[in-house]
């Protein structure tokens, strides 16, 4: 049987896990509906996770990480997908307790996949990748909220991430000012590329305050960072504005978060979930990526990389040090 190239982890009997290329079969594939020629997939914080000590989101081993992919249908059981369809895949906790996409062939439920939208390649699909889907996820919300261009400056904060570097171009794609938050001072030129006209220091809001209100500033906010930074952000934001919260970077707690900012000024917080988002939701995000991202300024974001450079990566992005996004070349 023909073999292939796939991203392995194992754990052996002392509990030490350990991640390695490795030839692979279609034999040794979880059984599932949907066979897919994987073109890229991409790295996220979970997938650093599953390709070190797993962080509890990996239930067997031997196991292949990869929460993403983009490739062609092979082989399908299912009406909705045929040989030749080029597919998307993400979340669904696929790479985490179902093999995913770092292996040059993956098999998984027809309900998991997208077809690709019109406009997209796969490898541009894959720049965009889980980050990408949750910050046009991000972005669709707080315009559901009413945000509208002109209203005032956009907070993103973690900017220079892969949410946030999406989430800063799309919004200053539709028009928004755009207020990048990072800690990193080299990543400015960086983010002013992507559209930031405006660039916030971390150190300015992870001071916790016991204020109940500060000064309205901020027309919409979509935060990827939680703990005392949106704790502080919630009193800054502008009557009927909403936050949209997307990850914990700086842990769960809101520390330093009163209700005020909630019953005196109308603020909503928005919890954005892309694990599990319904398909016509998907759908709607994907086609919206594709008319709403300019694709000269995901280009910039981009840096491409090969299976065997997973394991650094994923201790990397576990420590806050990857930018951008980075597409994983599993052909390569």
């Amino acid at each position: 049987m023909t073999k292939f190239n796939a991203l392995v982890v194992d754990k052996d009997d002392d509990g030490r896990t350990s991640a390695a290329v490795k030839k692979i079969t279609l034999a040794d594939l979880p059984k599932a509906d949907v066979t897919v020629a994987v073109e890229y997939s991409t790295i996220n914080y979970k997938d650093g996770l599953c390709i070190g000590s797993g962080g509890g989101l990996v239930r067997s081993y031997p196991h292949v990480p990869g929460i993403d992919f983009a490739g062609t249908v092979e082989a399908s059981e299912d009406a909705r997908y045929k040989p030749g369809d080029k597919v998307v895949l993400t979340g669904w906790r696929v790479g985490e307790a179902h093999w995913g996409g770092y292996a040059q062939k993956a098999r998984v439920r027809a309900d998991w996949l997208v077809p690709l939208p019109d406009g997209l390649n796969t490898r541009q699909a894959m720049a965009v990748g889980t980050a990408g889907l949750t910050a046009m996820l991000a972005v669709m919300a707080l315009e559901d909220q009413g945000l509208k261009p002109g209203q005032g400056p956009v907070l993103v904060t973690g900017a220079a991430g892969g949410v946030g570097s999406v989430a800063t171009a799309i919004l200053a794609h539709l028009g928004h000012e755009v207020a990048a938050v990072t800690g990193r001072p080299d990543t400015g030129d960086y983010l002013r590329s992507l559209g930031a006209s405006r660039l916030v220091p971390r150190q300015d809001l992870i001071e916790v305050t016991r204020k109940p209100l500060e000064a309205e500033t901020w027309a919409g906010c979509i935060d990827a960072v939680a703990g005392s930074m949106l704790g502080r952000v919630l009193k800054q934001m502008k009557y009927g504005s909403s936050v949209a919260a997307i990850g914990l970077a700086g842990g769960a707690a809101l520390e330093g978060a009163l209700i005020t900012p909630f019953i005196l000024r109308g603020v909503n917080l928005l919890g954005i979930d892309s694990v599990m988002q319904p398909y016509e939701n998907r759908r709607r995000a994907w086609d919206r990526i594709a008319s709403d991202l300019p694709l000269d300024r995901l280009e910039t974001m981009v840096r491409t990389v090969k299976l065997e450079d997973l394991p650094a990566l994923g201790a990397d992005i576990l420590k806050g040090q990857v930018k951008g996004r980075i597409v994983v070349d599993v052909n390569a």
